[in-house]
């Protein structure tokens, strides 16, 4: 079984080859603003590390979001493309929750531009509570309640060092919480903020 993974929703190129439980070629690139260039030839160079044809690939996992406007719509229509034209399945995951990984209870932030964050507490890949936009100082006022948690993601903008998991392995160490996607045609992504807002200022 080959599965591919992919994530733009944030600054990061994100590309994982599995075969059965092993990452066999991946991306981790830093790489804001231009996924959208990088992504195929970065996706060719990977297959042909792992000597993989993309024929031979028999499932997709893909971010759903939230993240990026553009950023999380490149990773999105490449995935229902792909598994449209190869009648393969498709699968997804949060962005907040691929950074959470599997790790014990942690808190994850997102930089959703405009002094605003993306965020979430996860439990071994479990949301806790719901996800959010909010204004960083709401952030810290949640996290002035739960001392004790490890912040991941874009913890810069809340004064802290910026800290992330290997992104490629968390798709793997979440297998167990890929969402199937019945019908590709319906999905869309998930961005927490409103249209509104997105009009006034685009990420």
């Amino acid at each position: 079984m080959i599965t591919l993974c992919m994530d733009t929703s944030n600054k990061f190129l994100i590309l994982s080859l599995i075969r059965d439980d092993k990452i066999v070629s991946y991306r981790n690139i830093n790489s804001w603003k231009r996924q959208s260039e990088l992504i195929f030839p970065e996706l060719i160079k990977c297959l042909e590390e792992a000597h993989i044809s993309s024929h031979e690939i028999n499932q997709v996992v893909v971010t759903k979001g939230p993240g990026s406007y553009t950023g999380v719509r490149i990773a999105m229509t490449v995935a229902k493309v792909m598994c449209k034209m190869g009648n393969i399945p498709l699968y997804t995951l949060s962005s907040l929750q691929l950074i959470a990984s599997n790790k014990e209870e942690v808190a994850v932030v997102m930089d959703a531009r405009g002094k605003r964050g993306y965020f979430a507490i996860y439990k071994k890949g479990v949301l806790i509570g719901k996800e959010s936009a909010l204004s960083v100082d709401e952030i810290k006022s949640i996290l002035d309640t739960h001392v004790d948690l490890e912040v991941l993601g874009d913890a810069s903008i809340l004064g802290l060092e910026d800290n992330y998991p290997n992104l490629c392995q968390s798709f793997l160490d979440l297998k167990s919480h890929w969402q199937l996607q019945e019908n590709v045609d319906l999905l869309v992504p998930e961005y927490l903020k409103s249209n509104e807002e997105y009009l006034v200022k685009k990420s």
